[in-house]
């Protein structure tokens, strides 16, 4: 399938009754849509929460660290500091591609307070950037193993509409690749802006684990 707009390809997981709620999950880099649809079955969610999944594909890009290799990536990474020469194009166009899914859901007839928004690594980053600075209420982020490179435009942009948005953040201790505090940093600055903004912490590497399913798990039928 893909957006009219943006023509992103993405993969739809739909429940057995009408959806009422929706989730707009991204990959990391390097991986596509089809990274994360395990998790659906692995969440094993109460039918009756009837949430729709939608996984879509970042678009193809050469990679600056991996020597201009061309991959799917929300936006470039030019090095080993996350957080140095930071690529605000490629993130700026990203967002208006996830604001097209967004929108996409909303003609569909779900309210903005049902929809959601996730993501692995990069697929995180978006997740966040996105929904803090979204002009509505959405129903929650949910950002694993990752950070956010623009955190102090985000801050200072985000409308107060999102301020009460539930955010789940979950990173492992041992990541190499996004280093678990760049997750803190993000959690202690939600936390001293006032967002309702949790941080779960596991021992593993750049990941998910079985724990981590089953807090995001709770987390969803609390929240829903």
């Amino acid at each position: 399938m893909t957006t009219n707009e943006m023509q992103l390809e993405y993969l739809e997981i739909n429940p057995k009754h009408s959806p009422k709620h929706s989730i707009i999950w991204m990959h990391g880099l390097g991986a596509d849509a089809n990274d994360f649809v395990p998790m659906v079955e692995e969440l094993r969610l109460p039918d009756e929460l009837a949430l729709r999944f939608v996984f879509p594909n970042a678009p193809v890009m050469p990679i600056t660290i991996n020597n201009g290799y061309e991959m799917r990536a929300w936006y470039d990474i030019t090095g080993g500091n996350l957080q140095d020469r930071i690529d605000h194009a490629g993130i700026q166009k990203s967002v208006l591609v996830v604001r097209a899914l967004i929108q996409q859901e909303l003609d569909r007839g779900l309210p903005a307070e049902s929809i959601m928004l996730g993501g692995f690594s990069q697929g995180a980053v978006m997740a966040l950037t996105v929904g803090l600075c979204y002009p509505e209420r959405l129903g929650g982020i949910i950002a694993l193993s990752g950070y956010l490179p623009l955190l102090d435009d985000v801050l200072r942009q985000a409308p107060a509409a999102n301020k009460q948005i539930p955010i789940f953040l979950g990173h492992g201790t041992e990541d190499s690749l996004v280093p678990h505090r760049l997750s803190q940093v993000v959690y202690e600055s939600l936390q001293a802006a006032g967002y309702s903004a949790s941080m779960h912490s596991y021992a593993m590497p750049h990941t998910v684990c079985a724990e981590e399913i089953g807090d995001i798990r709770q987390w969803l039928e609390r929240i829903l």
